[in-house]
């Protein structure tokens, strides 16, 4: 399959011009979230956005990341927001919890609020794999984040330039009665 646009397809472009940006930064695991924290800030920087685009807020947990990110949602001033932390298994199911709430939070917190929210939590067995993910072998997942945000920005904003389809006959004489 080409990489060319077939009509019907919308597609985000990677110029992050106009746009502002929030990164959510989890401080557990620091030695890892600043390396994505970095990968992040180098894809936003590659797609054209500024300092003064972006803003960056640290939190103490990756658990944390949703209640932060939504909030800044709701602030309408950001077009996307790129929510980075690292859990690593331990000994107990915590981690479980952890990965999974983290997880359920930011899903919710961009389907509530609509602003697109680029998940970059680690979910790691071994800090080994961390360290891969977070610009060893693996690349760099928060640059890939950062990304995945100016391109879901764009995106969002052809979604709200698309005209909604008029509505059926039928169905506007039903609203009527």
């Amino acid at each position: 399959m080409s990489n060319k646009a077939q009509p019907g397809q919308l597609r985000g472009d990677f110029r992050a011009g106009g746009f502002r940006f929030a990164i959510v930064v989890s401080r557990f695991n620091q030695f890892i979230t600043d390396r994505l924290l970095s990968g992040a800030l180098d894809a936003l920087a590659r797609a054209g956005a500024t300092s003064e685009q972006i803003e960056v807020v640290r939190v103490p947990g990756s658990f944390e990341i949703a209640i932060a990110a939504k909030k800044l949602a709701e602030s309408g001033k950001f077009h996307a927001i790129i929510c980075i932390g690292c859990i690593l298994r331990g000994e107990t199911a915590h981690y479980d919890y952890v990965c999974s709430e983290s997880a359920r939070g930011i899903q919710l917190a961009q389907m509530d609020t609509g602003v697109p929210m680029i998940f970059c939590v680690l979910t790691c067995d071994t800090l080994e794999q961390a360290i891969e993910r977070a610009g060893s072998k693996g690349g760099n997942k928060g640059f890939d984040a950062g990304l995945a945000a100016v391109e879901m920005a764009n995106l969002a904003k052809k979604f709200s330039a698309a005209k909604p389809a008029k509505k059926s006959a039928p169905a506007a004489r039903r609203k009527r009665k």
